[in-house]
């Protein structure tokens, strides 16, 4: 497992249920979001109506399948939930959609994984709240078209250019989850070392803030592995060295790069250059899956602005170099044969 990856790991089903906040009002973060769907949720109950589809889109870890359930609490609805490879068939979307009750939310996680058949059994589902069922093959197939109760669907998504359009267009609005600040991790992490009973000095969490890289679910890792250093190794408390060694030894940097964001690092300022270098070359060199660096690696490095995406390849920024400690040579030339690499 990788500590700061975003993604759910089997250890993360009991932490992520004890510090999921219940209601808008506990969830830190995120305020534009929050503000228009405090707007949405109260101006769907004066209406007597279910809230419109809604899509949350961002990377792993930042709180989408959190807002689906406080989005449903807030309605005062139940939430039913489900995944985009677990709806393999009609039937099985059919047995979903007809044991929902009025408003009652259904929440569908990696929805860009459905299929485009149960894609387009959704469509009827989303604008007139039918299921169409065909009995029989052939010429004496008959159609029966099943009436759904009103619901809301909320999707969830790390890939929202893979969600097809034709779907997208269907949700009534849809949000983007950004990387939280260091101000909102802080607090973040204080409001769950009082749930999970850890004593934690202010100065003791500012490291793991600093190296949660933005999400939630990773700073409540960290906490929790900090939490273990802290009890064993020294008096219980997390104080400011209590933290920093203990992520230490977790091999987090001070930005929270691990040692395969510094394979990735190293790879394009060392045996590229500073590229620019292909996608495909950089996951042959570190022995990694090209869309797998896409999809969880780059977007952090992104972030911190340590790489570029260039139409050549990616390229390793001054801020790189001074954060591995080497000098920065700039208007490297690339090497031979790695102009044409393929481009994702």
């Amino acid at each position: 497992m990788r500590l700061i990856s975003g993604r759910t790991t089997a250890d993360d089903g009991s932490m992520d249920s004890d510090l999921r906040p219940k209601s808008l009002s506990e969830f830190i973060g995120q305020e534009r979001i929050k503000d228009n769907l405090k707007i949405a949720i109260v101006a769907a109950q004066k209406r007597g109506e279910p809230l419109d589809h809604v899509i949350l889109y961002g990377s792993p870890g930042l709180g989408k399948t959190t807002l689906a359930y406080i989005i449903a609490a807030e309605m005062g609805v139940n939430i039913k939930v489900s995944s985009g490879p677990a709806v393999e068939r009609a039937g099985d979307l059919a047995a979903i959609l007809t044991n929902l009750h009025e408003g009652d939310v259904l929440f569908i996680d990696e929805m860009h994984r459905l299929s485009h058949t149960i894609e387009e059994k959704l469509y009827p589902a989303m604008e007139d709240f039918v299921f169409d069922i065909f009995l029989g093959k052939g010429p004496s197939a008959q159609n029966l078209r099943l009436s759904l109760p009103h619901f809301t669907l909320i999707g969830a998504t790390t890939r929202f250019a893979l969600v097809s359009p034709p779907l997208r267009d269907r949700f009534g609005v849809s949000y983007h989850l950004d990387f939280y600040d260091e101000v909102s991790i802080h607090t973040i992490l204080k409001r769950s070392a009082t749930i999970l009973g850890v004593e934690a000095e202010h100065e003791g969490l500012m490291p793991i803030a600093q190296r949660a890289r933005g999400t939630p679910r990773v700073a409540n890792r960290l906490l929790k592995r900090v939490r273990d250093y802290a009890q064993v190794m020294a008096t219980g408390v997390i104080t400011h060295d209590v933290a920093i060694e203990g992520l230490s030894r977790l091999e987090v940097d001070s930005v929270g790069l691990d040692d395969i964001d510094h394979k990735v690092l190293h790879t394009i300022t060392e045996k590229f250059d500073g590229g620019p270098v292909g996608l495909d070359t950089i996951a042959a060199s570190i022995n990694e899956d090209a869309d797998t660096i896409m999809d969880v690696y780059e977007p952090y490095l992104l972030q911190l602005g340590f790489i570029e995406r260039t139409p050549r390849g990616r390229v390793a920024t001054r801020l790189a170099y001074e954060h591995l400690g080497l000098p920065y040579r700039k208007g490297l030339q690339p090497q031979p044969g790695l102009w044409n690499q393929k481009q994702s």
